[in-house]
C-alpha cells in the first residue's frame, strides 16, 4: 500500500482527502502510509497545502523517459541494492511490480542502499544528492542474445553515455567518470548471468554524484549547477539507449574520443598482478593495451590509478 501512495506523489502537493479518494483511504490512512515511506528514507514532503515529493526526486512520476529505457521504473527509499532489486523484479513478478516480470530496459532507483557494492566486491556508498538506479538488460543490438564480447563493450558503452548525459570531466577505464580536476563524479557496475557464450541478462548499475559526493569526491552541482537527479536520470537514460546499440567501433570511437586515460601513465591491478606504464589504446574489444618496460600488454579486467596531476578520487561506483 505504501508504495501506491508512492506512485500518486509528484512535486505538486495534494491534500490527504485527495489522495484518499484515489486508494480508497480515510486521511488518517494516507498520512500513515506517509511516515512509512518516510522512514524507509523517501523523502517525503507533509505541508499545509499536502503531500509532495522535493522538485527533482528522480520519481517515476517527475522522471520524463522518453525511450525504452524506463518505461517500467521503480523508485524506492531504501533497499539492499538496486541490482538485486533488478534481479527479484526479473524473477518474481510480485517483487516490485504487480504487472509482471521485469522487461527489457526496467530500471530501478533508490535513495539509499544498505548492501550496494562495486567491482571485485567494494562498498558502494550512497550518499545525499547521489543517484543511483540500476538498469535491466535481457538482449543485445537488434533482441539478440546478450554474447560475451557484447558484454565487454557495454561498460565502455554506458560510459559514453554517462559522459554525454553529464557534459562535463573525461573516462577512466573501465568504469569511472571523473572531474576535470581527477576526482570522481561516477561509475558503473555491469553484471551478467551467463550461459556458456550467451547471457540470459545483464544488470548495468550506475551511480552519479549529482548535487553531493562524499569526502574527496566530486558533483556535477559543482561545474553545472542547476540539474536534479531526475533530470540527470532522464538524460542518462535516452543517451544510454542508442550507445547500447552502437556498433562496436562507433563505442570505442567515442570512448576514445572523450576519454583521461590513453597517453598517461598508469597503475594497473590485475587478477595476475600489478603491472605500470603508459596507457596507449584499447583493443577491438575493450581492453586496455598497456606499454610497460617489458613490453606492450592487453589487461581485459582490472582497476586503473593515473600517475601524475591526474588522479581519481572516491566516489559512488566501483
Amino acid at each position: 500500500m505504501p508504495d501506491r501512495l508512492l506512485s500518486l506523489l509528484s512535486d505538486v502537493p495534494q491534500t490527504g482527502d485527495a489522495l484518499g479518494a484515489r486508494l480508497g483511504l480515510g486521511r488518517v490512512s494516507v498520512h500513515t502510509l506517509a511516515r512509512r515511506l518516510a522512514e524507509d528514507g523517501v523523502p517525503v514532503q507533509v505541508g499545509r497545502a499536502g503531500y509532495s515529493l522535493p522538485p527533482g526526486t528522480p520519481a517515476p512520476a517527475l522522471t520524463h523517459r522518453p525511450g525504452p529505457l524506463g518505461v517500467a521504473m521503480h523508485y524506492a527509499g531504501t533497499v539492499g541494492s538496486t541490482q538485486d532489486e533488478v534481479r527479484a523484479w526479473a524473477d518474481d513478478p510480485h517483487a516490485s511490480d504487480s504487472r509482471g516480470p521485469a522487461p527489457h530496459g526496467a530500471v530501478v532507483v533508490a535513495e539509499r542502499q544498505t548492501q550496494g557494492r562495486g567491482r571485485r566486491g567494494r562498498a558502494w556508498t550512497t550518499t545525499p544528492g547521489t543517484l543511483v538506479f540500476s538498469v535491466l538488460l535481457r538482449s543485445g543490438p537488434g533482441g539478440a542474445p546478450l554474447t560475451v564480447p557484447d558484454l565487454a563493450r557495454l561498460p565502455l558503452a554506458a560510459g559514453v553515455a554517462l559522459h554525454e548525459a553529464c557534459g562535463v570531466g573525461g573516462l577512466k577505464w573501465p568504469n569511472d567518470l571523473l572531474a576535470p580536476d581527477g576526482r570522481k563524479l561516477a561509475g558503473l557496475l555491469l553484471e551478467a548471468d551467463l550461459r556458456g557464450e550467451e547471457a540470459r541478462r545483464a544488470v548495468l548499475g550506475i551511480g552519479i554524484n549529482v548535487s553531493g559526493a562524499p569526502e574527496g569526491a566530486a558533483h556535477l552541482g559543482e561545474f553545472r549547477p542547476g540539474l536534479t537527479r531526475a533530470g540527470v536520470l532522464s538524460a542518462v537514460l535516452q543517451s544510454l539507449h542508442p550507445w547500447l546499440l552502437a556498433s562496436p567501433e562507433q563505442v570505442l570511437d567515442a570512448w576514445r574520443a572523450a576519454n583521461v586515460t590513453l597517453g598517461r601513465r598508469v597503475r594497473v591491478d590485475t587478477p595476475q598482478g600489478p603491472l605500470e606504464g603508459t596507457a596507449r589504446d584499447l583493443d577491438a574489444h575493450g581492453s586496455l593495451i598497456v606499454d610497460t618496460a617489458q613490453g606492450p600488454r592487453t589487461v581485459s579486467a582490472g582497476d586503473v590509478q593515473l600517475v601524475g596531476a591526474l588522479k581519481g578520487a572516491g566516489g559512488p561506483s566501483p
